[in-house]
């Protein structure tokens, strides 16, 4: 058995795709811990791996539905049809063109006539431009500066046939697996689901609507008018540019220039073009050449500690401003279905929340963890202009603007939001209500009636008095036993909330058991809650117990869903003039506001663990869950923590058979701070894990 890992573990090093063109992982049917670990293989194997589906010839996916496939590609911007398999040319890796193997760090090239120039020769383009609505044909509209072409023209399908070859191939995922079995490239068609060509986005159908039905606002000029001003912006003349093989332009006369995420990318596959600007910074340090005034890099940064929770993070940085625009193209990446840049986004913003120093110079970005040339282009964009093109374009875009709202219903995920604007042609909340309510679920149902009360946010005086009141209904239940804690933002130290997530707990376990129901049940009688969307009893279920580990089982979750929990709207039943109200009509509504309130119960044992994962920023729980993965070799959830080697529990929180007999701690806050000394990181304050 030993002779057969080492073997497969030798063929695993063996494996080089730097010969193929970007592969690009659907983030569909994976679960976030699987989803990065796939792609940190991928990166292993020396394959130009790519955050922008755009510019991938190849796309792994698990999907093997073509509609779905289909559906996938278009809900991240990529308009295409089905193309069958060549028969010249339809054995794979052979007929793909061949990239440059990547470059392992982005480099900072020395400043010329007060030109920050920096060199992005990694496959991650950096393109931060979200789809527009209505494409620009790179082959097809050819313009020049200063010329007025009409609109028609962009719209016009170019008069040269199209090469039938197909643009995208859609490859399942057992072609790594088995290729990185095999140390070789096995052919890519003999795992194919689907290959296609890119079209243009068709138009859109009109959704039939009432006169009573609002609609989402459009734009100030035309979606014509608007591309062809942006295309004649940003379109060099030819004599100045050249083309890689992947579409990227290039400056001539052998300097090269990344793009920056304001550049505008032209049309929403094939060979897109993506135009590259110089940045001129007007600060003294780059008029003069020099650097010497940049601060001393923090411990974190001169020891390479990637992972978010082996730093302090805390709630205000120096950077706010230029990490909230990088915030907002996370987000379109997330309604974009650009799962891989969602991460990466929240892995560069993470680093720069926790950098101490107010930036000033695009060398201190590239220094910090999981920062790429990419996000020092920003940065020195930002600093010329004053705004970030990328995002300018994101907050024009009527179609990140309707999969926004959908997004911000509760009870909707951004999948469900592109299924309600692709798939369905919805536009606004007056569709969803029109032609949909039956569809819905029951909690969106109630997301959709309360939209505009529970985008409103909880002020802490607030939060703290429904925490007392939750309390006091579960010591109502139970005994003076009983602890709580509000956790999420509130422990963090946000002066508002989206909603209250409050952990309930006993030191004597079964009084947790079964404890959620009972605490639901006395607040209705008083009148709290006004809804009970969710009532889970996972833990009491499965006997309070960690939640098992299963090897290669694709179990997703971190522990969120495996405790007892309960999700309610909640709304104070007492107004000041309710005796009145009543009296002058029995069927008086309360006017007070709905909130969202989530209880989740943990036994005790797992307490820590389950406070631990209900109070960091989302970031500083994934790598929490990375580093007990990769350094410990244990899954970390809010249930407990367990080996991957055989899958048996890891008590962090009270005693077992070779560690000192301590017991079992005696206050939540005291179990949490036994996870972080177990898990041998440094206990660091719910403030100091604001990672966004």
């Amino acid at each position: 058995m030993a002779s057969q890992e080492s073997t497969a573990s030798e063929a695993a090093s063996k494996l080089d795709l730097s010969h193929l063109p970007p592969i690009f992982v659907s983030a569909t049917h994976f679960d976030t811990d699987d989803l990065h670990e796939l792609e940190e293989e991928i990166t292993e194997a020396n394959a130009a791996l790519t955050y922008d589906i755009r510019e991938a010839k190849i796309v792994l996916s698990r999907v093997t539905k073509k509609a779905r496939i289909q559906f996938d590609l278009r809900a991240k911007g990529l308009w295409n049809e089905e193309v069958e398999p060549q028969t010249n040319n339809c054995r794979g890796v052979a007929s793909l063109p061949e990239a440059p193997r990547p470059t392992k760090k982005p480099k900072l090239e020395k400043i010329q006539d007060s030109a920050i120039v920096i060199d992005d020769s990694s496959t991650d383009s950096g393109g931060e431009d979200v789809p527009a609505t209505h494409p620009v044909q790179s082959k097809s509209a050819k313009l020049s500066k200063g010329k007025k072409t009409p609109a028609a023209i962009i719209r016009t399908p170019s008069p040269e046939p199209r090469v039938t070859e197909a643009d995208v191939k859609v490859v399942r995922v057992q072609w790594f697996t088995e290729s990185k079995k095999a140390g070789k490239a096995l052919p890519l068609d003999d795992y194919l689901s689907y290959q296609g060509r890119h079209i243009d986005k068709p138009k859109e159908p009109s959704t039939p609507k009432s006169s009573s039905t609002k609609t989402i606002s459009t734009k100030k000029t035309s979606p014509s008018k608007a591309i062809l001003e942006r295309a004649k912006e940003d379109a060099p003349s030819p004599t100045h540019s050249r083309t890689d093989r992947f579409g990227k332009r290039k400056f001539a006369g052998g300097t090269k220039a990344s793009s920056v995420g304001g550049s505008w990318e032209a049309g929403h596959g094939g060979n897109s073009q993506k135009y590259a600007h110089l940045l001129h910074l007007s600060t003294t340090e780059y008029e003069e050449g020099s650097s010497s005034d940049l601060p001393e890099m923090p411990d974190w940064v001169k020891q390479g500690k990637k992972y978010a929770c082996e730093r302090s993070t805390p709630r205000n940085s120096p950077n706010e401003t230029f990490i909230g625009l990088l915030k907002k193209i996370k987000l379109a990446r997330l309604l974009t279905n650009d799962e891989i840049g969602v991460r990466a986004y929240s892995t560069c913003i993470a680093s720069l929340a926790a950098y101490p120093y107010r930036l000033t110079s695009p060398r201190e970005i590239l220094a910090l963890p999981g920062c790429e040339t990419k996000i020092a282009n920003l940065f020195v964009e930002w600093m010329n202009t004053g705004t970030i093109k990328a995002v300018e374009e994101i907050e024009a875009n009527d179609e990140l603007t309707t999969l926004k709202l959908f997004y911000e219903i509760w009870g909707v995920g951004a999948t469900t939001a592109r299924e309600f604007y692709y798939d369905r042609g919805w536009r606004d909340l007056d569709d969803v209500v029109e032609h949909g309510w039956s569809t819905l679920t029951r909690v969106q149902q109630i997301g959709v009636k309360y939209y505009d009360e529970f985008l409103d946010l909880i002020p802490r005086a607030e939060v703290e008095e429904i925490g007392r009141i939750v309390h006091r209904h579960a010591v109502r239940v139970r005994n003076e036993g009983v602890q709580s804690l509000i956790v999420g933002g509130y422990r963090r130290g946000k002066e508002a909330s989206g909603d209250v997530d409050m952990i309930v707990s006993h030191p004597d376990e079964s009084q947790t058991l079964n404890i959620v129901n009972d605490i639901v049940a006395s607040l209705e009688e008083e009148g709290w809650i006004t809804h009970t969307l969710l009532l889970s009893l996972n833990s009491t279920n499965r006997g309070q117990q960690t939640l098992p580990f299963r090897t290669g089982s694709g179990h997703g979750g971190h522990g969120f869903d495996s405790l007892d929990k309960a999700l309610v709207v909640w709304q104070d039943p007492h107004w000041p003039t309710k005796d009145a109200d009543l009296a002058n009509d029995p069927k008086a509504k309360n006017p007070n506001i709905h909130r969202r309130v989530d209880i989740i119960i943990t036994p005790w044992r797992t307490v820590g663990c389950a406070v631990t994962g209900w109070s960091g920023g989302t970031t500083f729980q994934r790598d929490l869950r990375r580093f007990a993965k990769n350094v410990k070799g244990w899954k970390f959830d809010s249930s407990g923590v367990r080996s991957r080697v055989n899958g048996e529990v890891v008590d962090l929180e009270g005693w077992s058979e070779g560690y000192v007999r301590k017991g079992r701690a005696r206050t939540m806050e005291e179990a949490e701070r036994r996870v972080f000394e177990g898990m041998g990181l440094v206990y660091r304050e719910p403030e100091e894990r604001c990672t966004g």
